[in-house]
């Protein structure tokens, strides 16, 4: 093997050893990939006198040290991405530790069963790789049994209790691998067929272990199996940690299925529930229209977030229009579900004449009493077109924006606290007179300009004023808000426009 690659070289590791960084563990990084190469060069070597007994030996020596330097390589790549401030990759990807996912390549052991015996693994380990790998000869001429010191540990055996014989193995061997291990070595010492394969051991202590067994037979001049060759590599580590990362990908995947299949269940009640109507929906239906009312639902920058929000506009049976936006905390099904229950109740009262007051209160309790408690904050709006008359009531919600002239103004809004927050609240409500050619902005909290967290939604939509007054219809001012406040936000939201004619 080149001398030369056991070498110190300049700038490979600091004569003092304080830096334990990046730079420290990338040279350690190349120091390992250098006897990699070596070793393959010996390995490639060893195929030329393939014929050869010791050839033969030699090259399961060198699979062996290979298989040991991938493992350190993973092991050092997973320190080096590991490290504060560094995220490079250090290491030729192996089947451990290449995965696909970030999870794999910043902590395979984070928050997975398998981290508490990945530390008890190492706390029994001397540090080193060598003390995981022992290597044993048996005899068949002589009965001659040598084994080396590592096994003695790997199997948890006292060396001054003497080798196995080839009889005694599978007495060490986990009563499920015992066919296992009596099936390969039959196959190698009748058919000659070499070993590589893996089986679990029970140690006296009782602890399970998993080793890795490389054996070869060696032939005398008569072609007959005259011994046989094995090492033995403890690989329960290693193993251990695969079947964690197994797992945090298994546990991912399953979150991701059960986040997917929530957020459709989320959309398709959100759909359901809110109103079919796009575009201007023009009140009284069916006669001549006195209030031009349209609406949109905004969704957070992040589409996963499928919140609470809603808006709503509804023709009563005496003429009247019920219009509301109503924001509710959480997101998901259960925020989707409470919308939906909150907003059916809302549609009854008002069309059963409850006052908006009234109708707060009713929506509180609700909330106060539901399986799970939520908070939310609503505004019910009652107008007469007729009587040109806007009746209101809010629950810590935003008021109501009135648009007069190009310039518009906050309602002042009545007492009203959010919506299940107390058993007991007081809401009250207030009335407007509207105009010819008003224009009322409702909206939910979430609306935002996207890079202007100082700017309020009531800030923004105010400085919308002037050219509010020359949309054409509901439906375009509906669009001039989408236009300003864009599409990427925290949060989502609902805006609802609704102009009384002129």
């Amino acid at each position: 093997m080149p001398s030369q690659v056991f070498e110190d070289r300049p700038g490979d590791l600091p004569e003092d050893g304080s830096d334990t960084g990046p730079v420290a563990v990338d040279a350690l990084i190349s120091r390992a990939r250098r006897l990699r190469g070596a070793v393959d060069a010996v390995r490639r070597d060893s195929v030329a006198d393939d014929d050869h007994p010791q050839g033969r030996w030699q090259r399961a020596l060198c699979d062996l040290a290979v298989h040991q330097l991938d493992d350190l390589g993973a092991h050092l790549g997973q320190l080096r991405q590991g490290l504060p401030g560094d995220t490079g990759a250090a290491w030729p990807p192996v089947p451990v530790w290449s995965g696909t996912g970030d999870l794999v390549a910043s902590d395979p052991f984070a928050r997975t069963p398998g981290l508490a015996a990945y530390e008890a693994d190492h706390a029994q380990s001397s540090g080193t790789l060598l003390n995981r790998v022992g290597s044993a000869e048996w005899n068949l001429l002589t009965d001659a049994v040598n084994w080396s010191d590592e096994l003695y540990t790997i199997l948890g055996r006292r060396p001054g209790s003497g080798a196995m014989t080839l009889d005694e193995l599978p007495s060490v061997v986990h009563p499920d691998d015992q066919a296992l291990l009596t099936a390969l070595v039959t196959g190698c010492l009748v058919d000659g067929r070499p070993i590589d394969a893996e089986f679990r051991i029970v140690r006296p202590d009782r602890q399970v272990r998993t080793v890795h067994m490389m054996a070869e037979p060696v032939l005398d001049a008569d072609g007959s199996t005259a011994s046989m060759w094995a090492v033995f590599r403890d690989v329960s580590t290693l193993r251990r940690s695969e079947e964690a990362v197994r797992d945090s990908r298994d546990t991912l995947r399953q979150r991701r299925h059960r986040e997917r299949t929530e957020r459709r269940m989320a959309v398709e009640m959100q759909e359901a529930v809110l109103p079919p109507w796009r575009g201007s929906l023009a009140f009284p239906l069916g006669g001549p229209a006195e209030l031009d009312v349209a609406a949109r639902y905004f969704p957070a920058g992040n589409s996963d977030l499928i919140g609470g929000d809603w808006y709503d506009a509804l023709e009563l049976p005496t003429g009247a229009c019920v219009l509301s936006v109503g924001d509710l905390t959480g997101h998901g099904v259960a925020a989707t579900s409470s919308m939906a229950m909150l907003l059916g109740a809302l549609r009854g009262m008002a069309v059963a004449g409850i006052a908006p007051e009234a109708v707060m209160g009713h929506l509180n309790h609700l909330l106060e009493s539901a399986v799970q408690p939520t908070l939310g904050s609503a505004v019910c709006c009652r107008i007469d077109p007729a009587r040109r008359t806007l009746t209101w009531a809010q629950a810590g919600h935003p008021a109501p924006l009135l648009f007069r002239g190009g310039t518009g103004r906050p309602l002042t809004p009545p007492d009203g606290v959010l919506l299940g927050a107390t058993s007991s609240p007081r809401y009250e409500q207030n009335e407007v007179e509207l105009r010819p050619g008003d224009l009322l902005v409702l909206h939910t909290d979430g609306l935002t300009r996207t890079g202007a967290a100082d700017e309020s939604a009531v800030t923004g939509l105010l400085a919308l004023g002037p050219r509010l007054a020359d949309a054409r219809d509901a439906q375009d001012g509906v669009r001039m808000v989408a236009e300003a406040f864009g599409t990427e936000r925290k949060d989502d939201a609902c805006v609802l426009v609704a102009r009384i004619s002129a």
